[in-house]
């Protein structure tokens, strides 16, 4: 069949890079870049409009732009593409070392262990009611002791699920 009577294109003749250079392939939808130049120069292009539109907000004093002011401004700015270089992160420790600490200490997040025998306990710890964190043995407020009184709260739980209800007298007839 022909293509011109069906109206597709031909495929391209090979797979193009990037024009960026960095080493993905770009596609004409994408103005023959690939995703992420795309996506980055896109994004330049948005705070370009905003950072335009702001300075003529602050110039004409006003709160709200008109649609003629974006226009002006997008027709103004001019974004170099070709302009993608690579950032180096330098080799700065983010927290103070340990000398320059003040005052501030961070409690350890070290391994999770049972309050009574010392036992690592993982994800399979229990939490009593007590606050203490403790391993299969010691769950029981009766194998470690705990000082939580249970009496009193099942007391105030009962209390407050069967409030008392008190009809009013009869009068004497």
């Amino acid at each position: 069949m022909d293509h011109d009577k069906i109206g597709c294109q031909a495929p391209p003749e090979g797979p193009t890079l990037c024009i960026n250079n960095c080493g993905f392939f770009g596609s004409a939808a994408t103005m023959n870049m690939c995703s992420k130049c795309h996506k980055d120069m896109m994004l330049k292009q948005e705070q370009a409009k905003l950072a335009a539109s702001s300075i003529g907000n602050i110039i004409n004093g006003s709160s709200s732009s008109s649609g003629n002011d974006l226009l002006v401004a997008t027709t103004n700015v001019d974004i170099p593409v070709n302009s993608v270089e690579p950032k180096t992160i330098s080799g700065q420790p983010l927290f103070g070392s340990g000398s320059e600490e003040i005052g501030e200490a961070k409690p350890k997040d070290g391994p999770k262990r049972c309050s009574s025998c010392n036992k690592r306990v993982g994800l399979t710890g229990f939490n009593c009611r007590c606050g203490n964190l403790f391993c299969t043995v010691h769950r029981y407020s009766d194998k470690h002791n705990c000082p939580f009184d249970y009496r009193t709260a099942g007391q105030d739980a009962i209390a407050k699920a069967n409030p008392i209800v008190k009809a009013e007298k009869l009068d004497k007839i």
